[in-house]
């Protein structure tokens, strides 16, 4: 996993990668990012319950 901070249109973004080749990065503000932070629990809660081992 890569995570990077770049930017967007002059505001900061966190870019974050399977692997330097990975053709669909994800990437967010800070506006997302706090409403990440704020949701985490229900994130991870989410994952458990529909993560395939």
């Amino acid at each position: 996993m890569i995570i990077e901070e770049s930017e967007y249109q002059g505001k900061p973004v966190l870019v974050i990668k399977n692997d330097e080749n990975d053709k669909y990065p994800f990437s967010f503000g800070v506006g997302k990012a706090k409403k990440v932070l704020a949701a985490i629990e229900e994130i991870k809660s989410f994952v458990a319950k529909h993560d395939k081992p």
